[in-house]
């Protein structure tokens, strides 16, 4: 009956926890939908607003040249030349006119065609301005798009009639806008925006690569003729591209699109949801952790309720059976038990806490020699930059192209110092694990580099004697501090000597090691050198527990580390266990 009455019990509560785990996953996907669902809203947010901008910025600048255009096309000058006047001046006119607005050209034509006026010579060989020129003979105010035949470039066009008294068109002024110059301000910006045409070809874009690609119903088709594919998904009233139009166009994208009839355009963008699903994911992840945990502290205070009870049944039956002094003495034993469980998790804290003051003393020390490291290949880029910008004005790209080389090379010697900092200054908990001791050892010697050239201090140290990499079991973070402490400590003991020398050599024999020697004075007490506060440095100049603390870190490790007097300075030897799987 009980042991039917117990299988009872743990059934039910394999079946709490199951449902306790549906929850948490409804719980956890109605977090990941919410929280997209918003984060997408506020790009579309952004991008309409980003794109509303775009389009604003593109329809003022070409319709300020339409009312140049409207404005200019019965000036007198130009009217003149239907009366036997001089072309000269209403050359200079136009001229005059395309130099203050910053158009590409502009032209003066009959109503046959023919060019009575032009701001350039050739303009009479622009064949692309004969729908506008259609329309303006027909009294309306023309405007499209094209190539220019005489500059090559492209090219938005407005035609605006000049009408005689008795109401007929006698003249057509054109007025070509240049759309490079337009996009120069918005180029390479984000989002990627491009203006299309009624055909769907891609006029004007903040993506060069897309110019002149042609929407279709399958994707887009490039000048060459290939075939990019897209696939478009309507999600929450959104319609999201998955293409791979361009390195620079995201490959899983939010589609918006802002029709521009004043210049028969449409204005279209595509932007990068990455955001947003690393925001919910983000979001989605404290979610289920936070329900995880809660169902883990309901689970263990279950166990413990049930634990607990059992003992209390045992405690009733031995309070019966016994003394109270043994239950005194029991509630005594209880007590003690938890004082020294406090104590020995203080004692790790304060160890933890003792391990990362080490890390940031031996910061501290290295920290002028890191600045000076920073200091200099950042005002090298700077200088570079500088020449490179020189040269590209001058017309030099291969020379600016190789100050870019210099700029690329220091930024990743910089990146590198900074990497190797971040690395040992974190404070880690890290569990024993395969560490390759080459590289831990490089990393030291890398954080200490800018400090050793300070001091005047020769390095003799090889990574490649070891002919690979050798992997010993630890964690990466605290060897990393033994050693910056080892190379630190050989320094300070150098000061004051004209001769500075520190030696690293790896021995991955039998029993790996690795000796730290220096060609200081030695040490004076070789029995107290790893005792906590014991320094022989001045008063101010350390704490006395970079030894200490090096000990107790290669001791976890499961390691040994001794110090000796070498022949011409101190050696400090560290053993370690070679990694095994096993």
């Amino acid at each position: 009956m009980v042991q039917t009455l117990m299988t009872h019990r743990s059934s039910l509560r394999t079946l709490g926890i199951a449902l306790y785990l549906l929850c948490v996953a409804a719980v956890t996907w109605g977090a990941w939908s919410y929280s997209y669902a918003q984060a997408l809203g506020q790009i579309a947010a952004r991008g309409e607003s980003d794109l509303a901008l775009a389009s604003d910025r593109l329809v003022a600048g070409l319709l300020r040249y339409r009312s140049t255009a409207v404005l200019l096309s019965d000036h007198p000058a130009l009217a003149d030349l239907h009366s036997g006047g001089l072309r000269a001046a209403a050359d200079n006119l136009l001229l005059e006119t395309v130099d203050k607005t910053g158009a590409m050209m502009a032209l003066y034509l009959d109503r046959d065609g023919q060019v009575l006026a032009a701001s350039h010579q050739g303009d009479d060989r622009e064949r692309s301005i004969a729908p506008v020129f259609l329309r303006a003979s027909d009294g309306a105010l023309g405007a499209s798009h094209g190539i220019s035949d005489q500059f090559g470039r492209r090219a938005y066009y407005f035609a605006s009639p000049s009408f005689e008294e008795t109401g007929g068109v006698r003249g057509i002024l054109v007025v070509a806008v240049d759309i490079d110059r337009l996009e120069q301000e918005w180029r390479a910006s984000r989002p990627a925006v491009f203006f299309s045409d009624d055909l769907g070809q891609i006029f004007v874009t903040s993506r060069s690569e897309l110019l002149f690609w042609k929407k279709g119903l399958r994707g887009f088709v490039d000048p060459a003729g290939e075939l990019h594919e897209v696939r478009i998904e309507t999600e929450s009233g959104h319609d999201f591209w998955h293409q791979s139009l361009s390195p620079y166009v995201p490959s899983t994208a939010l589609y918006l699109k802002q029709p521009l009839p004043v210049i028969g355009m449409t204005g279209e963008a595509l932007l990068d949801v990455g955001p947003a699903q690393r925001l919910a994911g983000l979001q989605t992840g404290i979610v289920a952790v936070l329900g995880l945990v809660l169902g883990a502290v309901l689970v263990v205070a279950d166990i413990r309720r049930r634990t607990l009870a059992r003992a209390n049944v045992i405690l009733e039956t031995r309070v019966r059976d016994r003394t109270q002094d043994l239950e005194q003495a029991n509630d005594a034993l209880r007590h003690e038990v938890k004082e020294r469980q406090d104590a020995e998790a203080a004692l790790r804290k304060a160890q933890a806490d003792l391990v990362q003051a080490g890390k940031l003393s031996a910061l501290g020390q290295m920290s002028a020699g890191i600045s000076h490291e920073l200091n200099q290949p950042l005002m090298a880029i700077r200088q570079y930059a500088e020449n490179g910008e020189s040269f590209l004005t001058r017309g030099r790209p291969e020379k600016a192209g190789e100050n870019l080389s210099r700029i690329s090379q220091l930024a990743t010697r910089a990146a590198r110092i900074i990497t190797n900092l971040r690395a040992f200054a974190r404070n880690e908990n890290e569990p024993m694990g395969k560490v390759d001791l080459v590289g831990v050892i490089q990393s030291a010697v890398e954080l200490t580099e800018a400090r050793l050239a300070s001091d005047g201090v020769t390095l003799d140290w090889d990574p490649k004697a070891t002919k690979g990499p050798v992997y010993a079991r630890g964690g990466e973070v605290r060897l990393s501090q033994v050693f910056v402490n080892l190379i630190n400590n050989a320094a300070d003991a150098m000061a004051g000597l004209e001769q500075k020398s520190i030696r690293i050599e790896i021995n991955n024999g039998e029993q790996l090691s690795v000796n730290v020697s220096d060609s200081g004075p030695g040490i004076a007490d070789p029995d107290r050198i790893f005792e906590p506060f014991y320094s022989t440095k001045e008063v101010g100049e350390g704490m006395g527990l970079g030894l200490s603390i090096s000990y107790g870190l290669v001791q976890s490790f499961g390691g040994q580390i001794r110090g000796s007097n070498a022949e011409h300075g101190a050696m400090f030897t560290v053993e370690l266990e070679y990694w095994s799987s096993d």
